[in-house]
């Protein structure tokens, strides 16, 4: 088994990392066995929290406002995994999450990473279910859901069992790092003229937004004209 890597997770305002923001990140940086350093922020992700992720993570929008944006500490977090393997539950989700954003604020972010899902899909494909809640009651690992910085631990501990149970010289393979790739290119902020119209159209229609007009990228404004348009018509 590798003998260091960081075990990271994020949550999120929603699957779809072109339309949802990270509200907040978490990893912890384990060496020989041991975690030796933990790293864990909330984000304003510019937009308003959605009530369901308020209930699925406890995470509210008044812990939020206040917090740092993505642009404040990315760069912080990329230098706390530096060029360590990663490992995650469903790491692409996790990646591509964190490649989007890293392209969007100018950042390098390149990786090799062990999936513990893919492992647990491989070796316990009797069990009902392979997310991380349901495989840390099967191995009795403490966990509090859908927490980024509890995840990460979990994680971590999830990829030791299934180490001991599982690792072999004939299933080596399985456990070794692979290469993540994640194509995006880069968003530009809003537009001046995009940011401009858009205030007029939702001064006009008497729209309260829910999110950051002055934050959002030239990408997101123009689906949200679109989207005004398709449903007032022009003006």
């Amino acid at each position: 088994m590798i003998t260091e890597y960081i075990a990271l997770d994020l949550e999120t305002t929603g699957l779809d990392p072109k339309k949802n923001k990270i509200i907040e990140i978490a990893a912890v940086h384990v060496k020989d066995g041991a975690v030796i350093e933990r790293y864990q922020t909330l984000l304003n992700p510019g937009w308003k929290l959605p009530e369901q992720i308020t209930e699925l993570t406890g995470i509210t929008e008044e812990e939020l406002l206040d917090a740092p944006v993505i642009g404040e500490k990315l760069g912080e977090f990329l230098e706390f995994i530096q060029d360590r393997v990663i490992v995650g539950h469903s790491v692409m989700f996790d990646y591509s999450f964190l490649k989007r954003a890293a392209v969007n604020q100018g950042l390098a972010f390149e990786a090799k990473a062990i999936d513990t899902l893919k492992i647990a899909r491989k070796y316990l494909a009797d069990l009902p279910s392979r997310n991380l809640h349901e495989l840390c009651v099967h191995y009795g690992i403490e966990h509090h859901a859908h927490r980024a910085l509890a995840d990460a631990e979990a994680t971590h501990e999830l990829l030791v069992r299934l180490w001991e149970q599982f690792y072999q010289e004939e299933t080596a393979d399985d456990f070794l790092p692979w290469e993540l790739h994640y194509q995006v290119k880069r968003e530009g902020p809003i537009t001046k003229p995009q940011k401009e119209r858009l205030l007029r159209m939702l001064e006009q229609h008497k729209i309260n937004p829910e999110y950051d007009v002055a934050r959002l990228t030239k990408n997101e404004a123009s689906r949200i004209i679109d989207k005004i348009i398709l449903k007032y018509g022009k003006f």
